[in-house]
């Protein structure tokens, strides 16, 4: 049995005193969230202060939903050295111009219907494909996963995780109504089946909607250091 030092992102992170619990219970990065209808929504320039509070090697990300040319390079500047989450409808194209233009990495989420079930004997074919993701955004870094739901972001909820291939040749964040009470089975469940396995919350650590709770942001990290699974064969 191995613990696990998964990377953990606390997203939707509007004040300060967020940012230094986030930091303070170990997470390697917070999310900024660069979308106006969002209610965890910041400022460009909300955000690179916010930033600016983060200690060496915990990173920005910057979420964005189709946002223009001229905003992501305004943010990029904004916030130097900060990865570039793209949550919309953003094609492989535009990702990777945007990507290259910045020089700053991304993240593609990807939505997954909450209804999706696996492909079993006793269950119909789902229609969500993974690889084809992978194929289509092999210049990302990592792919995340969220539920698909109304508006843009997971709303908390929880896809079904089965639709994730055994084997799936990617670095994959998982997201979507995460919580100190499940992340553990999810590493278990998930882990063996990719390449890396980042966990992205926001909701799960929240007293209110987009109110983030400094104990069930430790409690969320605690239990994540704290799951014991075998070694991956990766």
């Amino acid at each position: 049995m191995n613990t696990l030092h998964i990377p953990i992102k606390i997203c939707g992170l509007t004040t300060e005193r967020d940012v230094d619990a986030a930091v303070e219970a170990g997470a390697q990065a917070i999310g900024l969230v660069l979308y106006p209808p969002s209610p965890r929504a910041v400022s460009i320039e909300r955000a690179a202060a916010l930033a600016k509070r983060l200690p060496a090697f915990v990173c920005p990300v910057l979420l964005l939903v189709n946002a223009t040319r001229e905003t992501i390079q305004d943010a990029a500047r904004a916030v130097p050295g900060a990865w570039l989450q793209f949550h919309g409808d953003e094609s492989p194209e535009f990702c990777a111009d945007m990507s290259h233009r910045t020089g700053l990495r991304y993240i593609r989420a990807i939505r997954i219907p909450v209804q999706e079930t696996s492909s079993t004997a006793s269950a119909p074919q789902s229609s969500f494909d993974l690889v084809e993701y992978v194929n289509l955004y092999n210049n990302a870094h990592a792919l995340l996963l969220d539920a698909l739901v109304p508006g843009y972001g997971g709303a908390g909820q929880r896809f079904d995780w089965s639709v994730i291939p055994e084997k799936i040749n990617a670095h994959l964040v998982l997201s979507g109504g995460l919580t100190a009470h499940n992340v553990a089975q999810a590493i278990a469940y998930l882990s063996p089946r990719v390449l890396s396995l980042g966990l992205d919350v926001s909701s799960g650590v929240e007293s209110q909607r987009g109110v983030k709770d400094p104990v069930l942001i430790r409690e969320f990290i605690k239990a994540v250091r704290e799951a014991q699974l075998p070694l991956s064969p990766h």
